[in-house]
């Protein structure tokens, strides 16, 4: 047997969607498996580093969680790894990673899992449903958890291209989160949520100018963590003036990505790129489809 397994990028938070909003991008992490008498990871990308030991890789551990959980052997397998994410950038390479890992559980002990299943187990291991909702499911997903359950909606797809501002260093999200207030009272916070309405509402109604504006109104973490991202202004007001709708953080950082008219994506992100010679800056899609599986079983 072989199969492939394609789970997109994501970006979480979306301005005051913090903890909740999430959406998939056209960046991916591919596995290529097939069975073997002994397990193996090999990577074919640069943005992964190698891991000496299969027992060691943050996918075969999130697999064999998944298999214990389901009373299951994982029986080895040749496992070839692709991925265009780039990790500890605020793009999900981790719930990528999980999501990955659970399909590989999933496909190696034939256990069937609903896309339910797989959420739970996927918000167990994360801890929160944000990014993984949105790997899973595809296009631009809302989340909450509340005691041990995550509740989620996705919204109608989204028109609008997306741009992204990768820079060349890391943050971490734990160092991301430290600069967080660990209280808020009742009036900043009813801001804040009712931005956070608007913003949905806004989306659904295909208003981007208002979701755009509502995206840059964040209360809940955009302003503390604005002053560990160099260029955060500048960026936020180059786009507006090309015509974004919207930047924000993606996730806890460092990257930001931009809501941009549709057609739009790859012009903008070609004048960005002048102004941000040390970035990466690529125009993407919203992936609609999210967690994708194709089997070969004729495959020996």
């Amino acid at each position: 047997m072989m199969f492939t397994i394609k789970v997109p990028a994501s970006s979480a938070n979306i301005g005051p969607g913090f903890d909740s909003a999430g959406v998939a991008l056209s960046l991916y992490l591919t596995l290529n498996v097939t069975k073997a008498d002994e397990w193996e990871f090999v990577h074919t990308t640069p943005l992964v580093p190698p891991v000496r030991h299969y027992r060691d890789h943050y996918i075969y551990k999130v697999a064999k969680q998944v298999a214990d959980w389901n009373n299951c052997e994982l029986t080895p397998c040749h496992v070839e790894m692709d991925s265009e994410i780039p990790l500890a950038r605020g793009l999900g390479s981790s719930a990528s990673a999980i999501i990955a890992g659970i399909e590989l559980a999933n496909q190696i002990c034939d256990l069937n899992l609903s896309t339910e299943e797989k959420l739970d187990y996927a918000v167990r291991i994360e801890g929160h449903p944000d990014n993984v909702a949105a790997c899973l499911l595809g296009g631009f997903v809302v989340t909450v958890k509340m005691g041990d359950e995550a509740t989620y909606k996705k919204l109608p797809a989204i028109d609008t291209d997306l741009v992204v501002y990768i820079p060349n260093f890391e943050l971490k999200t734990e160092d991301s989160r430290k600069v967080l207030p660990e209280i808020f009272n009742m009036k900043d916070a009813a801001t804040a949520s009712g931005v956070s309405n608007l913003m949905i509402s806004a989306l659904i109604t295909g208003d981007y100018e208002l979701a755009g504006k509502m995206m840059e109104s964040d209360l809940f973490h955009e302003s503390y963590r604005a002053k560990l991202i160099p260029n955060y202004y500048e960026i936020r007001s180059n786009a507006r003036e090309l015509g974004a709708y919207g930047t924000v953080i993606s996730g806890a950082g460092p990257t930001m990505i931009s809501f941009v008219p549709n057609g739009k994506g790859e012009s903008i992100a070609a004048e960005m790129q002048k102004v941000l010679p040390d970035y990466q800056v690529t125009a993407l899609e919203l992936d609609e489809q999210g967690l994708q599986v194709k089997v070969n079983i004729n495959h020996s």
